[in-house]
């Protein structure tokens, strides 16, 4: 039989859980030095400057993106393989389905490039109809409106009115932009067709009239009966812009705002 003296016993558990909470000088050490070499890196990684260091790149891995739910032809042919490796061997594909899934795959393929490629002629042949389109600026062309612009550069107004047969007299009214009667003259239609139609600018006193958009207005007697008659103007292309694929190119006039080049009914040099 063994003895156990109680007082020993008493004496090593305390001393037991003193030596278990007790932290080594080894362990403390480690612990300052790792706490001073995150403090380190941390002022390694800021530069002081809060613009500079949202430029820095992030230190973690970025997000995966999702990938694209696009299926090109390495993901066909991947699904093609893993269904030729997963089929039953005695009720294999048949050669004219598996041919007719890669000509449907090859069919596809090639229309989304020929769609690529028509977007890309297009943008060139915007680029090209402006570059076209260039040469007018600086010159008049005549576009299907009856209104044009009166500046100091360009005093004048010229037009084109369109008779359908031949008219003795044709009576033209010049109006301003809030329709008030500026002057009234006469031109001999008696030539049919179109007739050419010019104002000096001066109101029916003599006097040159401001700075603005002026309308022409023309009537004339067919068949016996008076008629409103069209009448297309002439405006002054100070610019070109390159425009879209559905619209071209769109000349800007002075005055009048923007017109398609393919709205244009004639070039005029003045």
């Amino acid at each position: 039989m063994s003895l156990i003296n109680p007082l020993t016993a008493t004496q090593t558990a305390p001393s037991q859980t003193q030596q278990t909470n007790t932290i080594s000088p080894q362990t403390a050490q480690a612990a300052t030095q790792s706490t001073a070499a995150s403090a380190t890196n941390t002022e390694q990684t800021s530069t002081g400057n809060p613009f500079l260091d949202s430029l820095r790149l992030p230190e973690e891995n970025p997000i995966p993106e999702p990938n694209s739910q696009e299926l090109t032809q390495e993901d066909f042919f991947s699904l093609l393989s893993q269904q030729l490796s997963m089929q039953d061997p005695f009720k294999p594909v048949e050669n004219d389905q598996m041919i007719q899934q890669m000509a449907s795959f090859s069919t596809v393929d090639g229309i989304s490039k020929l769609n690529e490629e028509i977007i890309n002629l297009n943008a060139l042949t915007s680029s090209s109809q402006a570059l076209q389109a260039s040469g007018l600026v600086g010159q008049k062309v005549l576009i299907p409106s009856d209104t044009a612009h009166i500046s100091a550069d360009d005093p004048s107004m010229k037009g084109i009115i369109s008779t359908p047969t031949p008219i003795e007299s044709i009576t033209v009214r010049i109006e301003d932009d809030k329709g008030q009667l500026v002057t009234t003259y006469s031109v001999d239609g008696s030539a049919g067709g179109n007739i050419d139609v010019n104002w000096d600018g001066l109101d029916k006193n003599g006097e040159p009239v401001a700075e603005g958009s002026y309308t022409f207005k023309a009537s004339g007697k067919v068949d016996g009966t008076s008629e409103e008659l069209p009448v297309s103007t002439y405006a002054h292309v100070t610019s070109v812009s390159l425009g879209t694929a559905a619209t071209g190119a769109i000349l800007n006039l002075r005055g009048v705002g923007g017109i398609k080049i393919g709205d244009v009914l004639a070039v005029s040099e003045t």
